[in-house]
């Protein structure tokens, strides 16, 4: 059981795991989510560690957009993005590259969920392990991760 189905359970907080066989091929685990799980490809989100003036922070988009690292850094006030390197999001998150959940990290970052994730009841999140993903509803991850809703893409 990753931390974050721990925390997902320790707070009961309703959920549904869905796990799939990871192919370690895969060029884009986003893509390999929605393509296995068969769902709406605007519902899966992928989890970034993003460095912004020297600081990490957490940016949730939907799977198949990318972030828009200028939009992030303005809207932190600050001036300058970039993707996190591995080493330091595996060492800070406490999750593998690829299985980042942005549930229970290692060390709390500040989270920014893209305004997308609103539109639904539920959305699709990384549960903390390759081929491990929880349905849950956006509000529900704002409220765990004290998540800010912001238009990343």
């Amino acid at each position: 059981m990753t931390p974050c189905i721990k925390l997902l359970k320790q707070r009961k907080i309703p959920y549904t795991l869905y796990q799939y066989t990871h192919d370690k091929t895969t060029p884009s685990y986003g893509k390999e989510a929605i393509d296995k799980l068969g769902v709406e490809a605007e519902r899966v989100f992928k989890t970034l560690v993003v460095s912004v003036d020297g600081g990490l922070v957490v940016a949730v988009v939907p799977a198949l957009l990318m972030l828009n690292m200028k939009l992030l850094a303005k809207t932190m006030g600050k001036k300058k993005a970039t993707m996190a390197e591995t080493v330091m999001v595996e060492k800070t998150t406490g999750y593998l590259l690829g299985g980042v959940s942005p549930l229970a990290q290692k060390k709390r970052l500040p989270t920014f969920i893209d305004s997308s994730a609103g539109d639904f009841e539920t959305i699709y999140v990384s549960a903390g392990k390759r081929g491990l993903e929880v349905e849950l509803s956006p509000h529900d991850l704002s409220a765990l991760t004290d998540g800010v809703f912001e238009e990343l893409c």
